[in-house]
């Protein structure tokens, strides 16, 4: 059957767009590409995190609260579609602080953003080392630890649940999905696109890309420049635990299953996948720093994986003027924004139109002209 859209890239963003669109009752194509691809949604932390968000750029605030103030709904409906538990919860996330120092710095970079973003009362507060203790009653602090910030709209769930139950979704909602269906070419042919992928040409009127670091090279296929870079982050995951921290934490969060995952790194590495003893190192120390009792556990893995970055590091949406039904979509925070991504973005490029409040995100942002 002739599709009526197709998403390029099944990872997060596209699988939710997707999910999302055959839920309006789109006959949507979703195209996996290669094994060798890098897939940032296999590498992804877990969290649904809202403190710390939209320094610089108010809109971005706005569009996370947004999208967890969906999250629950959009979890329960999912879980009902793929049956699968996504293990969300939402009791609140912290950020730790080591030193006095890091303390009254993260306050102060939370009291400007909220002063930024101008909205009531704030959904963060600091706790000191006491009050934070006792949120921690089994993990003994390290003495570096001055306290946190918690953010209490902040959760976590499975990534790796999320993805399968997006994908499984959307074919249960009358969607196809097609591993290894690289796109290697874009074209039209008067109001359809041709997607050539292998030798087969697919045709639709319109397209989604969204697919992660590859997005670039497809979207300016269809006169879309979108600026994006990878940046390398590395994650440890111990063995299984008893019940040690009850809340995540921006970098160490325990999982449903009982391992801890200690994260991550930032490294302008270019394309390089690989994990280093160094990185391990690092994240070890810092992990021990906060709760010197995970020195004990034994690390069963290391992995690394690519984060989708723009320049400003904030999402791009946006559909292409010169060739309109072909939109991309690129952002890192593919968990946080999945509820936004399939509900109020897929409903607008069923209407064949971004809203005015996201052209904030609109790579245009990016064009400021050189000074004399």
């Amino acid at each position: 059957m002739r599709p009526d859209i197709v998403i390029v890239g099944a990872g997060m963003v596209g699988a939710a767009i997707a999910y999302g669109l055959a839920g309006r009752g789109e006959r949507v194509l979703l195209l996996d590409g290669s094994d060798g691809d890098f897939r940032a949604a296999r590498a992804n932390f877990g969290l649904v995190w809202l403190q710390g968000k939209g320094l610089g750029l108010p809109a971005y605030q706005t569009l996370t609260r947004r999208s967890i103030d969906g999250w629950r709904g959009f979890a329960d409906e999912l879980e009902a579609q793929s049956g699968t538990d996504l293990c969300y919860e939402q009791n609140g996330g912290l950020a730790f602080c080591l030193g006095a120092e890091a303390f009254e710095k993260r306050e102060a970079t939370l009291q400007r953003l909220h002063n930024q973003w101008g909205g009531g009362e704030p959904d963060w507060e600091m706790i000191d080392r006491p009050a934070l203790q006792r949120l921690l009653p089994k993990a003994a602090l390290g003495p570096d630890v001055a306290g946190a910030s918690f953010g209490r709209r902040d959760g976590h769930a499975n990534p790796l649940r999320l993805l399968a139950a997006l994908q499984a979704g959307m074919t249960r909602l009358g969607g196809t999905f097609r591993s290894h269906a690289a796109v290697r070419e874009i074209s039209v042919a008067g109001s359809d696109f041709r997607l050539l992928v292998g030798d087969e040409v697919l045709v639709a009127p319109r397209i989604v890309i969204a697919a992660g670091l590859g997005t670039a090279g497809l979207a300016a296929q269809v006169g879309l420049d979108v600026p994006i870079r990878p940046e390398r982050g590395q994650i440890l995951v111990t063995e299984r635990l008893e019940p040690l921290l009850p809340l995540p934490a921006s970098g160490l969060r325990q999982t449903a299953d009982g391992t801890v995952m200690i994260g991550a790194t930032k490294e302008d590495v270019g394309f390089d996948v690989s994990t280093t003893g160094d990185a391990a190192s690092r994240l070890s120390r810092t992990a021990i720093r906060i709760v010197p009792a995970l020195a004990q556990a034994r690390l069963v893995r290391q992995w690394a994986g690519l984060r989708v970055l723009t320049p400003d590091s904030y999402p791009i949406y946006a559909q292409s003027e010169s060739h309109p039904g072909a939109f991309a979509a690129v952002c890192h925070s593919g968990v946080t924004l999945a509820a936004f991504h399939a509900g109020a973005l897929a409903a607008a490029i069923a209407a064949g139109a971004l809203p005015d409040d996201l052209s904030p995100f609109h790579m245009s942002r990016f064009d400021v002209p050189q000074a004399a």
